[in-house]
């Protein structure tokens, strides 16, 4: 009996020992682990829940199974033309492989390290076989936009696309933006697919390598000013002779409503001087059958008061054109 006694107090003892050791752990959600046996992977699990393992010999290694972020800094690196620039990028990755992430990097520390050389690498290779519009730009919206379309929303007003033509020669060919072919968006999916070769054997999945922010260095970022100021004088020269355009179109239409509105009133005033020497000519038809020489007389004497003030030489009264003056008639 007593015999009896001290083995189950053995066994409770040990069984407290075992329990104590902890022969259960829990993943939680959004958890993987790794069992570790005397270094060697002996389970890997990926399901949330209550887990067994051998007590005293047996590790649990525990992992996010969430997605994570990797945020990289700004590097300067250089572009197809040899243009430098900041490049800030971001990325997402997850542990796809518990067992391989354990064997290769084992630490999330280390993970974090290696992200920062495979995805730098693969930034730098890609921007330095592009050029800065493939970077910097993601489509070619930009050109779609036609010249006619710009001034009628800068202007609003509907302007004849042959008096633009006219003056498109005061902008330079090289103002044109030049046409993206893979632009921002596949650069970055690019980045994605180096770098996720690489990482492969770390165990990692990488969902997507994203350009954060694309900044200019300071020589760069000069020259873009200047370059900016240069078209943005031409555009003002294209302006300014439009404008032009638009006020001698404007003055012709004006001196042709001028010349119009003259002619019209010439002939309104010859209407109504015709009318009027008709309506003289009808009084004088009726004073001369009314009185035949007063008539004359009044007519003589109109035609002194007009033209002898105009005479620079002494005249004879004897004249026929004076009979009024001196003969006993007109007296």
């Amino acid at each position: 009996m007593k015999k009896t006694l001290i083995v189950l107090g053995v066994l409770v003892v040990l069984v407290v020992i075992i329990l104590l050791a902890g022969p259960f752990y829990i993943v939680h959600e959004g958890e993987q682990a790794v069992v570790v046996r005397l270094g060697r992977i002996v389970d890997v699990e990926t399901e949330a829940g209550l887990k067994f393992k051998t007590p005293f010999i047996d590790n649990v290694v525990t992992y996010s199974a969430k997605i994570l972020s990797w945020d990289g800094d700004a590097k300067r690196m250089p572009t197809a033309e040899q243009q430098f620039i900041w490049v800030d990028t971001t990325a997402r990755w997850r542990i796809e492989d518990p067992r391989k992430f354990y064997t290769t990097i084992n630490t999330m520390n280390a993970a974090a390290n290696r992200l920062d050389g495979i995805i730098d690498s693969a930034v730098r290779t890609i921007i330095s076989r592009n050029s800065i519009e493939e970077a910097v730009r993601n489509s070619n919206i930009i050109n779609e936009v036609t010249v006619i379309d710009e001034i009628t929303q800068s202007t609003g007003q509907d302007i004849d696309e042959a008096e633009i033509e006219e003056n498109l020669d005061l902008i330079s060919e090289d103002e044109t933006q030049k046409t993206v072919e893979i632009g921002r968006l596949a650069l970055s999916n690019r980045m994605l697919e180096a770098a996720q070769a690489t990482v492969d054997d770390f165990g990692i999945e990488l969902i997507d390598v994203v350009i954060r922010q694309i900044r200019y260095s300071d020589d760069l970022t000069e020259s873009v000013y200047e370059r900016m100021i240069t078209e943005r004088n031409r555009i003002a020269q294209f302006y300014r002779a439009l404008g032009e355009g638009q006020k001698q179109r404007l003055l012709g239409e004006l001196e042709n409503q001028k010349r119009s509105i003259l002619s019209e009133a010439y002939r309104q005033a010859e209407e109504i001087k015709g009318s009027a020497d008709a309506q003289a000519a009808q009084i004088y038809s009726q004073s001369y059958s009314q009185n035949t020489g007063f008539f004359n007389f009044w007519r003589s004497i109109e035609s002194y008061r007009r033209t002898i003030p105009g005479f620079e030489k002494v005249l004879s009264t004897e004249l026929d054109y004076f009979q009024y003056l001196d003969s006993p008639q007109g007296r």
